[in-house]
């Protein structure tokens, strides 16, 4: 080693030596001096703040970055000077933030807020910004998103979930084929294989995904949906699979992972795959070969072991034959089929369904128990109920909102359910005048909900004088205003 360069190392170390000596003895303002000199030159960024938040002190490493002066910030809050910060917070709590994720320009750091008390009193903050874990503090901005995202979708599970969350006890059915269907879901929770639930809009797709899952070993796992008919196809790649900081206009700097991670040791439930776009069918068909993937914008690959659930109200098979859906992911996901049947072809699962529902909406609405009388009875065993259990739920809802007591009647069911029933020729023949009071009873609510229960109005509709009106609402006790659920249910 050169001669000079040794001499001046050991007058480097000499003077600190010297230095550290001095300041024991030292007056307070050279300890000040010293201590200022130490975490001026540390790598990493120093501030304090008094016990308002106001600041007392930046290093001048935290001054560089922030491309301040750091004189001219002494005296102001904090928050003028770093717009994100919590110095001013802490020194009102007294709590330690420790290892606390921080974006600033775009980066994420981590940062310490440690109080400073005496006599156990807050009376300054000191901030400290570890710009040497820049790596680490990446990765832990990348997790907090991570948990971020999670936290989420929990919460809106949460919110989406009926009264309870779906078992195999919330499938009603007594019927033949839903006894046999039951035991299919049964078996096939037990394994990890896919499941593919084919059935008309309403029948109850989400019910039996969510019931495969729960009586599954990843019960206690996230079960992560994903309409596949409501995502943008220009969004799909980003939801399924997330993104890295970075990919794309308007990503989130810590990146943020998409569906298939959150599944994670989960379920993912695929609704609509139908209408999954034909250039995301090899993706997802490799994710369910390889169980990993890249995200949007990513290099480093991503484990995830989770267990596809999907649903459709489309015949795959035709698909196939018009090109819309591959051949290859079919039979990766044609491994097992819960086909579940409409309504119509198990009319003895009606009435019980029925009878859970009016249960849940009763409960929800906070009312005594609600029956069905034989008569609507029969008009609800008679319809053939395009929409399913969805529309036999919303028929029971409005049906509840007219009933005036607590049996639903003929006259509370919409009147499209006789007029469209190939089987009407069934229902009972009643007196002339029950079908005449039937019929003004129906004609009165559909006049007050026209006219917003304006009764005035709703009287000129009918062309009778108001009085003859208010007689008539006091003599079939119709409701002057609307008496609505609270909420809408599925099956």
């Amino acid at each position: 080693m050169d001669a000079s360069l040794l001499r001046h190392v050991y007058n480097q170390r000499r003077g600190m030596l010297m230095e550290i000596q001095d300041i024991q003895t030292d007056s307070p303002v050279h300890r000040m001096d010293f201590f200022k000199k130490v975490v001026d030159n540390l790598q990493i960024g120093v501030i304090i703040a008094d016990h308002e938040g106001r600041v007392i002190y930046i290093n001048d490493t935290y001054a560089r970055f922030l491309d301040i002066d750091p004189r001219a910030e002494i005296g102001k809050h904090a928050t003028d000077v770093v717009a994100n910060t919590r110095l001013h917070i802490v020194a009102k709590t007294g709590q330690m933030e420790i290892n606390y994720p921080h974006q600033f320009k775009e980066h994420g750091f981590l940062v310490h807020r440690v109080p400073i008390k005496e006599d156990g009193r807050v009376i300054a903050v000191a901030g400290l910004v570890l710009f040497d874990s820049a790596s680490t503090a990446s990765r832990l901005a990348e997790k907090v998103s991570f948990l971020e995202s999670k936290v989420h979708l929990y919460e809106n599970e949460l919110l989406s979930l009926r009264s309870t969350r779906y078992t195999m006890d919330s499938i009603v059915g007594a019927s033949k084929v839903m006894t046999t269907l039951k035991w299919q879901a049964i078996k096939a929770a037990a394994t990890s294989l896919p499941v593919v639930i084919v059935g008309e809009s309403g029948t109850g797709k989400e019910l039996f995904a969510q019931a495969v899952h729960n009586a599954s070993p990843r019960k206690f796992h996230p079960f992560v949906r994903v309409n596949c008919a409501a995502i943008p196809r220009e969004l799909f790649e980003s939801e399924l699979f997330g993104y890295d900081k970075g990919a794309f206009t308007g990503a989130k700097a810590t990146g943020k992972p998409g569906k298939i991670e959150l599944a994670h040791h989960g379920s993912l439930f695929l609704d609509e795959i139908g209408d999954l776009p034909l250039e995301m069918q090899p993706k997802l068909l490799r994710v369910l070969e390889e169980k990993d993937f890249e995200r949007v914008g990513g290099t480093t690959l991503v484990k995830s072991d989770f267990r596809l659930l999907a649903a459709t109200n489309h015949n795959l098979e035709n698909m196939l034959a018009e090109n819309r859906f591959r051949t290859d992911l079919f039979y990766r996901l044609n491994v097992i089929t819960l086909q579940v049947p409409p309504l119509r072809e198990r009319r003895e699962d009606i009435l019980p369904i029925a009878a859970n529902l009016l249960k849940q909406i009763a409960h929800d609405c906070g009312l005594p128990e609600v029956g069905i009388n034989a008569e609507a009875q029969e008009v609800l065993l008679s319809y053939d109920w395009p929409g399913n259990i969805r529309e036999l739920s919303n028929v029971l809802e409005r049906a509840v909102h007219y009933a005036e007591r607590d049996r639903i009647e003929l006259a509370d069911l919409p009147r499209y359910l006789f007029q469209k029933n190939k089987k009407a020729n069934r229902l009972p023949l009643e007196p002339l005048k029950h079908v005449q009071h039937s019929a003004e009873k129906d004609a009165l609510r559909r006049a007050l909900e026209a006219a917003d229960f304006n009764k005035a109005r709703a009287a000129q509709m009918l062309g009778i004088h108001r009085s003859l009106f208010y007689k008539k609402l006091k003599k079939y006790g119709v409701a002057l205003q609307p008496v609505l659920p609270n909420s809408r249910r599925g099956y």
